[in-house]
């Protein structure tokens, strides 16, 4: 067992000190010009919808809460965001904050009287609840309803990698801590976890409540990147986008969610050239994962698990 810790220590660190190594060696490229504005702006994209994704893994694949109204916390933090530096004029990481906070009371808001909810019906709820924001913005006047909201231009790469980076950290040491085991418990058993002791339904809004600040921040960073926002961005077709993600992730794996929102963000952006047969192309590539990988990219294993059982492999076949 120590052996194995030590494995898995060895490997969380040099993972920390590659990802450092990345950023490093990706800023100066765009500082010197050889990472063109277009592939910033996909790497921007892939941050982002990493953080979307891992948000809605905590919910989804580490809680089993089938959430479908994601882009409703996304919505909120964009636009707390837009205001605090548009309306008001106060710095960019102020409105970072204040998008996770707002999102994330907006999660316990919903969260207290719909986890009581399971399947389908928490479901339905979800959806509810992302198309009642939705509607709210669309006639707000003050950050311009249905005709939208203009944006300054503030996401970079250093906020897209920091922010990133410290979702992912903080969405593992969550799942590896105590209260990650008992949401764990009530996704694979509640009525067990139950039984046990485990107050699910305050771990079930726990996860939705930290699930929806990382992603209203995701948001604040959407929304500073695209310099312009309105309430069509954050329809229902974006929170199935972002399940998408999870789903072909494997459900249940961090790793799994981290590589298909990178690849499906990098898919998607090249096919806008093929305006006429972008989304058939787009749906085939994803019939074609799920035929063959009917649990995902990853299942429900982690990349360190893979890599670990390599090893192992290689060191019986050696000896």
């Amino acid at each position: 067992m120590s052996n194995m810790k030590k494995r898995g220590s060895k490997f969380y660190w040099s993972m920390i000190l590659l990802s450092f190594v990345f950023y490093v060696v990706t800023q100066i490229l765009i500082s010197t010009g050889i990472i063109n504005p277009f592939y910033t702006n996909l790497l921007h994209l892939i941050g982002i919808n990493v953080m979307f994704a891992i948000s809605l893994h905590l919910i989804i694949g580490i809680t089993g809460q089938f959430s479908i109204g994601h882009a409703g916390f996304i919505s909120i933090g964009a636009y707390a965001s837009a205001i605090i530096t548009m309306k008001l004029g106060l710095p960019f990481p102020l409105a970072l904050l204040v998008a996770g906070i707002a999102a994330a009371l907006a999660g316990l808001l919903i969260g207290i009287p719909t986890l009581r909810l399971k399947g389908d019906y928490l479901a339905i709820a979800t959806l509810g609840f992302g198309e009642i924001v939705r509607i709210v913005f669309l006639n707000i006047d003050y950050i311009g309803g249905a005709a939208g909201m203009r944006v300054s231009h503030m996401t970079n790469w250093t906020w897209v990698f920091l922010l990133a980076f410290f979702t992912i950290i903080i969405i593992i040491n969550f799942t590896n801590s105590t209260h990650g085991r008992a949401c764990i418990a009530t996704r694979d058993n509640e009525v067990a976890a139950d039984a046990m002791g485990i107050n699910t339904t305050l771990y079930k809004v726990i996860a939705f409540v930290l699930g929806a600040f990382l992603a209203g921040i995701a948001g604040a960073l959407f929304a500073h990147n695209n310099y312009f926002i309105q309430p069509g961005n954050f329809g229902f077709l974006r929170s199935i986008e972002i399940l998408i993600f999870v789903v072909i992730g494997g459900l249940g794996s961090l790793s799994g969610s981290i590589i298909a929102a990178a690849l499906l963000t990098i898919i998607n952006l090249f096919l806008q050239e093929y305006p006429e047969t972008r989304m058939i192309l787009y749906s085939l590539i994803l019939l074609v994962i799920m035929l063959y990988r009917p649990k995902g990219l990853m299942g429900n294993v982690e990349l360190s698990q893979l890599l670990g059982k390599k090893r192992l492999r290689t060191k019986g076949g050696s000896s």
